[in-house]
Formats: structure tokens, C-alpha cells, sequence
């Protein structure tokens, strides 16, 4: 018989000097899948006798425990060099512990000795992280769930005050307390149909078209007498943005549908108000127009008409320019964003908080 090259047998006595000095779970395995040597975090890990662990087959651990069809698989394909096996995870029961999740890696050691092969196997414990996983996951549900219910009660406590802020507009005796009653009514309004639809959307991103149209809707019912008169409709690309930003678009919307529907067609005139947006990658307009009376001759009355502090405010979060234009009839509202506007906007924030 010939003689081992002294390679092989320095090979081996590295790879169980390894296994032995290490501080990670090891099992080096001979052709036979006996244990050749564990390391002792692994004996502690799981709860195995080190004096007794040397000579077993992997499969005997623990009272065969560890014999396990996948796990048999998994060593069978590492060993006649098919695979190797890189973390892959499965559940093993233990006479200590219970049920313990383990991520296996097992590796076949080349010493150039085709009969007397050896495998390296790792074997984490990963049963707490996957514990703190699911805990973590039950969590985010949970979460998910009291946010939803939250803002359900939200949108419904707010369609309580704005329904008190109705009744309590038709009893008032000034024509102008009744108006301003009316326009806070509309809202509160808004922004419970945004509650309304952050609930539906989980929280996430809000479907425009959708919310736009049931907004208009809802000031319509209160604010519109006659449908053969007066319509309200919308016009809007299917896109969907954060709810932060849906919430400064409702109130713009309001404020500019509210003050379309009360100045645009005086004594009874007929006519139609329609809520577009359009969006091309990052850019987007956002437009109320009306087919009524047009603007006053008086252009400070009119932007003082149209463009109220809050949606000058709303404008500026939104980081967009405002226009009023002609619209030949009518007249037409619109916020528009674009790069260039997000950035001049920006350096005008920078320079007001330099100058405070």
C-alpha cells in the first residue's frame, strides 16, 4: 500500500486543528460521515456530550435526530462532490431545546485522496432571530391594523365636526359667518375623504383620480342645488403620490372648487367646473377651471378671490408656482411643479431661514 503524501496527512491535521480551535459550530466528517471533530460551541449549541460526539455519524446525533431525509439529501450531494451546500435552512428537533431553526453549510475537503474524503459542516442556531422575525412581522401587523382603525375613526370624527359645522351654518342669521361656516364645513370635509382613502390604501400611496373624484363629489352634494345648472367634474391621470402631498392637493382643490362654484356664476348662471391634473415623469399641473363670469376687472381682487393665503401656503409646500389665467370664458387656476420650480423654491426657503 502506498504511502500517503505528507500533504494529506497535513491537510487533515490543519482541518482538525480547525475545527477544534474554532469558535464557530463545526463538524469535520470523514468519508463515512463519523464525526471526526466538533467544536465545542457546537456540543454546547445543542446540547451534545463532547467526550461521546467523536466516532458518531452525524445522523446518530442526539438519538438520531439529526437523521433526517433533506439533511441526508443535502450531506449525500456535498459529499459525491454534486453540491455544495450554502445555507440552507431547516428545522431539527432536540432532546434539549426543542425545535431548533439551523441554517446548514456543508463544504467537501479536497486533500487529493479520492478514498478518504472529509467535509466541513457549519451549523447555525438561528431559532432567536427567527423567533425576533416573526415577533417583528406580528408587530408591523399589528401596527397596520391600529393605524387603519385610526384612521377610520379619524375620517368618521371628522364627518361628525363637519356635519356640526353644516347645521351650524343654517342657523346662523350673517350671510357672512354662514359663508365661512360653509367653506370650513367643505374642509373638514376634504380631509376626511382623504382619511378615508389613506385607511384603503394601507397607509401607503393614494390613488388620485379616485380621491380627486369622490372630493368633488362631496362639495358638490353640499354646495351644488341644481345639476342641470351647475356641474363639477374631474379630469385626472391615474397616478398614485404619497399622502403627505394628497393632503396638500385636497385642500387646494377645496379651496379653489369652493371659490369657483361661489363667484364664477352669479344670479343662477349655468356652467361647468372641471378638476384636472396632468403628469409627465416628476412634473405635474394641477388645475381648477370653470366656464363663468371670468376674472374681475380689478386683478388684486381677483388673485385675492382665487388665490387665498392657504393655497398660496399649500402651493409652497408642494413646492409649485401659481397662475390665473383667462380662459376665455372663464377662468383658470393652476399649480405647476417642475424641476426648476422645486429648486427655485427651495433657494427662496434657503434664503428666507438665512435672512431670519
Amino acid at each position: 500500500m502506498a504511502a500517503e503524501h505528507p500533504s494529506i496527512n497535513l491537510g487533515r491535521t490543519l482541518g482538525l486543528a480547525v475545527v477544534l480551535a474554532s469558535d464557530a459550530p463545526l463538524l469535520l466528517l470523514d468519508e463515512n460521515l463519523a464525526i471526526v471533530a466538533a467544536s465545542d460551541s457546537f456540543c454546547e449549541a445543542f446540547g451534545i456530550d463532547p467526550d461521546l460526539v467523536t466516532g458518531q455519524t452525524i445522523y446518530d446525533l442526539d438519538h438520531r435526530h439529526w437523521d433526517l431525509p433533506r439533511l441526508r439529501s443535502l450531506i449525500d450531494a456535498t459529499l459525491s462532490g454534486a453540491a455544495d451546500v450554502d445555507a440552507y435552512e431547516m428545522e431539527i428537533e432536540t432532546s434539549a431545546g426543542g425545535a431548533r431553526c439551523v441554517v446548514i453549510k456543508a463544504q467537501r475537503l479536497d486533500y487529493g485522496d479520492i478514498h478518504h474524503s472529509r467535509m466541513m459542516v457549519t451549523v447555525i442556531d438561528v431559532t432567536e432571530e427567527r423567533q425576533n422575525e416573526k415577533r417583528h412581522k406580528e408587530l408591523i401587523h399589528a401596527n397596520a391594523a391600529l393605524l387603519h382603525e385610526m384612521q377610520h375613526r379619524v375620517a368618521n370624527s371628522l364627518q361628525i365636526i363637519a356635519s356640526i359645522l353644516m347645521q351650524s351654518a343654517r342657523k346662523v342669521q350673517s350671510d357672512e359667518a354662514r359663508g365661512h361656516l360653509s367653506d370650513a364645513h367643505q374642509r373638514v370635509m376634504s380631509i376626511a375623504t382623504l382619511q378615508r382613502h389613506l385607511a384603503q390604501s394601507g397607509g401607503g400611496a393614494v390613488e388620485l383620480e379616485p380621491y380627486l373624484a369622490q372630493l368633488c363629489a362631496s362639495i358638490g352634494a353640499s354646495m351644488i342645488y341644481d345639476r342641470e345648472q351647475l356641474t363639477l367634474t374631474t379630469s385626472v391621470d391615474p397616478v398614485s403620490i404619497d399622502g403627505d402631498m394628497s393632503v396638500s392637493m385636497g385642500l387646494v382643490v377645496t379651496e379653489l372648487v369652493i371659490n369657483a362654484l361661489k363667484h364664477a356664476f352669479p344670479g343662477g348662471r349655468p356652467g361647468h367646473v372641471i378638476v384636472g391634473y396632468t403628469a409627465s415623469g416628476e412634473d405635474w399641473t394641477l388645475s381648477v377651471s370653470d366656464d363663468g363670469v371670468g376674472m374681475a376687472e380689478d386683478a388684486e381682487r381677483a388673485q385675492a378671490g382665487l388665490g387665498t393665503r392657504i393655497v398660496q401656503a399649500l402651493a409652497k409646500q408642494l413646492r409649485a408656482d401659481i397662475s390665473v389665467d383667462d380662459a376665455a370664458p372663464g377662468t383658470r387656476v393652476s399649480l405647476t411643479h417642475t424641476a426648476q420650480i422645486g429648486r427655485k423654491v427651495a433657494a427662496n426657503d434657503e434664503a428666507s431661514k438665512a435672512a431670519v
